[in-house]
């Protein structure tokens, strides 16, 4: 496991502008009508509550993604660039994308470094997952960044509950 690399105040400036935009400004904060597949996510010891639903494509293609809930502004910020970052995407792409954020937020890999393990059209949407790179600094809202991307992994295993827990 590598060290995190201490922020940039620039960098910090940024990533807390666009985790406080999305945590605003929710993209995709509603149910997904006709969802194949919906997962609930509780995480106790902040409050947040997800639920993630899904439209999934006998493709499996994700054709569209959304979310509701309430809690902190890192879990609802998270949730916002996931579905954001995900719609029309494979599931597969899905599940990469999810053990790349798992990552930049547990400190195993630094932002620089996620690119390698996302296909190439993720660029931009890596970048601003990358934001979410600072709840590594406090291990409590590791809980809160991974909970939406947890309840995601569910619903598209069949499954009705999430656990924060990989």
């Amino acid at each position: 496991m590598s060290a995190a690399a201490p922020l940039t105040d620039d960098l910090r400036s940024l990533y807390q502008d666009i985790i406080l935009d999305h945590g605003k400004s929710p993209r995709n904060l509603r149910i997904v009508e006709h969802h194949t597949c919906k997962a609930q996510g509780n995480n106790p010891m902040c409050g947040d509550r997800v639920t993630v639903t899904a439209r999934v494509s006998r493709a499996g293609m994700l054709e569209d993604v959304a979310f509701e809930g309430k809690g902190c502004a890192i879990s609802i910020a998270s949730a916002s660039m996931m579905s954001e970052a995900l719609a029309g995407q494979s599931a597969a792409t899905a599940k990469q994308l999810f053990d790349a954020v798992h990552d930049l937020c547990t400190g195993k890999i630094e932002a620089e470094h996620v690119k390698a393990k996302v296909p190439a059209a993720l660029g931009d949407s890596i970048d601003k997952l990358a934001a979410l790179s600072g709840v590594r600094q406090f291990p409590v809202r590791v809980k809160c960044a991974t909970l939406p991307w947890h309840a995601l992994m569910s619903c598209l295993d069949g499954k009705t509950q999430a656990t924060t827990e990989k």
